[in-house]
């Protein structure tokens, strides 16, 4: 079974951001860039399915830059057999993903597509759940401990009251939550024998996909500083503060 794992290039979560003097967006010049923890986690689960025998070729996907290539790098190092990367200098969307990864799930035809549940850039949370809309197929969301059988995938969530487990047919889409695993170390070794992995480019034009943004960032702003807080010397003050300064009672 193959298995498709999507990977994105984003600012290392060791970074703190900083916003551009003409509100933009963020600067990401001269910073570290890394592969998203979620999409970390898919990948290391890919890995280990692959090393009970449950996966016979786990792909890493793309999208982005040309500088997306040493992510993907990355994640053959870790353990991916081969690689794509849908080269475009546009402003990537979720939809646009979900798209451009439904057109290469119609070329490979995996048996399970895994990604970070979401991008820890954008906070979207939503790739996951348009791809699998796209392609009509099950998806399981926040997943906290994945289980293959033959022909079905018994997933583990996390939800707000704990876990829930569901079943799901394959193929499926699943994404994964934080405490799934822990990804493991990249070896030299492995960083090496990943440069010697294939690794095809395509454009988006090439799987018929318009990835033009639907969406305008009209400005970004870093939120507003909190002020201290006060110490109030009984509970009729502090009924008081909260009633007429707060105004949350």
């Amino acid at each position: 079974m193959k298995v498709l794992v999507a990977v994105k290039r984003v600012v290392d979560y060791n970074v703190k951001v900083r916003v551009k003097s003409d509100f933009s967006g963020v600067d990401i010049a001269n910073v570290k860039m890394s592969m998203n923890p979620f999409d970390e986690i898919a990948i290391e689960e890919a890995v280990r399915l692959k090393e009970k025998g449950q996966a016979s070729e786990i792909i890493a996907v793309s999208c982005g830059t040309a500088a997306c290539a040493e992510t993907l790098r990355t994640a053959m190092a870790i353990g991916a057999d081969r690689a794509i990367l849908v080269e475009t200098a546009e402003e990537l969307q979720p939809l646009a993903v979900a798209k451009l990864l439904k057109a290469l799930m119609d070329k490979e035809q995996p048996g399970l597509v895994i990604l970070g549940k979401q991008a820890i850039d954008d906070d979207c949370n939503q790739t996951g759940q348009m791809l699998a809309a796209l392609a009509d197929m099950p998806q399981a969301t926040f997943a906290y401990k994945v289980e293959l059988t033959a022909d079905k995938a018994s997933v583990t969530r996390e939800v707000d009251g704990g876990l829930e487990t569901i079943s799901v047919s394959l193929p499926a889409v699943i994404t994964t939550d934080l405490r799934l695993n822990e990804p493991r170390y990249v070896t030299l070794p492995n960083i090496m024998k990943a440069k010697k992995k294939q690794l095809d480019v395509f454009k988006p034009a090439d799987l018929g996909v318009d990835v033009a943004p639907r969406i305008k960032t009209l400005k970004v702003m870093e939120p507003a500083k909190r002020s201290a807080g006060i110490k109030v010397p009984d509970v009729a003050t502090l009924v008081d503060k909260l009633k007429n300064v707060a105004k949350v009672i």
